[in-house]
């Protein structure tokens, strides 16, 4: 059979011709020059470890919904903490898984010096000084309806939540915590907990602020892993923002900035790089995401199916945040990032 090869119409002008001789690829084809203009990095500097804790001895108890993932005691925490300062992770984030009989209507276990989060950081410090340790000093791991504030009357009361938030804050900083993060969404908390930080002499404390945490579907794994999806009654609609909306979020990062925030936080990340771009090149300011369980779980569950390859994903999703704008991830997959970097 004779091979068709389809003659050059008359008049057509050959590819130099078309692109002017600028060919885009000649930069793509080999390792060495792919390297030599790759736009982006990711490093170990830009990895947040967020791991959750438990009261009990030795205990590493299994997450369902996030493979690989564990709630640990405060032991265990430990160890995993001298692990990440060891590969170089910057910072660890830390959540409570907290007994049942401990939670209440207005989460005021938050505000026991020896809760487990409390004792985890002083531990990790005792342990590990060199590594940073970021705390939320929201409410929901502590109350038994899943909210990120105090119920009144089915309402989430903003002002009170607030005063409470910012007390937490200022035991979170006394027990060791480098940077408050607080997760709530309530107007006026920033402020508040800086004044707090402040005047209890805590002003090198950073805050960094959930600017634009929004209404999602990704974060049902976590909820899992704190110990409050079984709890949550409604939504949280009234407080986080409409995934929407993007002026909004803004709006929430100029406010929060104002309020004396030191960083940005974006949540969840990988539905939400134009959030990310948007805040980087309009506040200059840094700027986080947290890629969330969901998104986690996701890669996971596809790579354990054999749909995609989980260690390639796991590294173009870390890119693609880094690539919007971010100037550092909190990610599950922190210690294995690390570890690859590493080696």
């Amino acid at each position: 059979m004779n091979k068709f090869t389809p003659a050059k119409p008359a008049g057509a002008r050959s590819v130099d011709e078309i692109t002017g001789s600028r060919r885009l690829r000649r930069m793509r084809k080999a390792d060495w020059s792919r390297r030599l203009v790759q736009e982006n990095q990711l490093s170990v500097n830009d990895l947040i470890w967020p791991i959750f804790v438990v009261d009990g001895k030795n205990a590493r108890e299994p997450i369902a919904a996030m493979p690989d993932v564990y709630r640990l005691s405060v032991d265990l925490a430990v160890k995993e903490a001298e692990r990440a300062a060891k590969l170089g992770i910057p910072a660890i984030a830390t959540f409570p898984n907290v007994e049942l009989a401990l939670r209440d209507q207005t989460g005021s276990h938050i505000l026991d010096p020896d809760n487990v989060i409390n004792r985890a950081t002083r531990a990790i410090k005792d342990a590990v000084p060199e590594i940073g340790i970021i705390t939320d000093a929201a409410l929901d791991p502590f109350t038994s309806h899943g909210h990120d504030g105090i119920l009144r009357d089915g309402i989430i009361v903003n002002d009170e939540t607030v005063g409470q938030v910012a007390a937490a804050a200022v035991i979170q900083a006394a027990a060791g915590a480098d940077i408050i993060a607080p997760s709530d969404m309530m107007d006026g908390r920033i402020g508040a907990i800086r004044d707090a930080l402040d005047a209890n002499g805590f002003q090198d404390v950073a805050i960094m602020s959930y600017a634009t945490k929004f209404a999602s579907a990704f974060y049902g794994p976590y909820r899992e892993a704190v110990g409050t999806a079984g709890l949550l009654k409604g939504d949280k609609k009234t407080y986080y923002i409409d995934h929407a909306n993007s002026d909004e979020a803004v709006r929430e990062a100029e406010q929060d900035l104002a309020e004396g925030a030191d960083m940005l936080m974006v949540k969840p990340g990988l539905p939400y790089l134009d959030i990310i771009r948007r805040l980087k090149d309009e506040l200059q300011m840094p700027t986080f995401a947290y890629q969330v369980s969901g998104e986690y779980s996701m890669i996971k569950a596809a790579a354990a199916n054999g749909w995609i390859d989980g260690e390639k994903a796991m590294l173009e999703s870390l890119l693609s945040l880094k690539r919007a704008g971010c100037d550092g991830v909190l990610t599950y997959f922190a210690p294995v990032v690390a570890q690859m970097l590493k080696g």
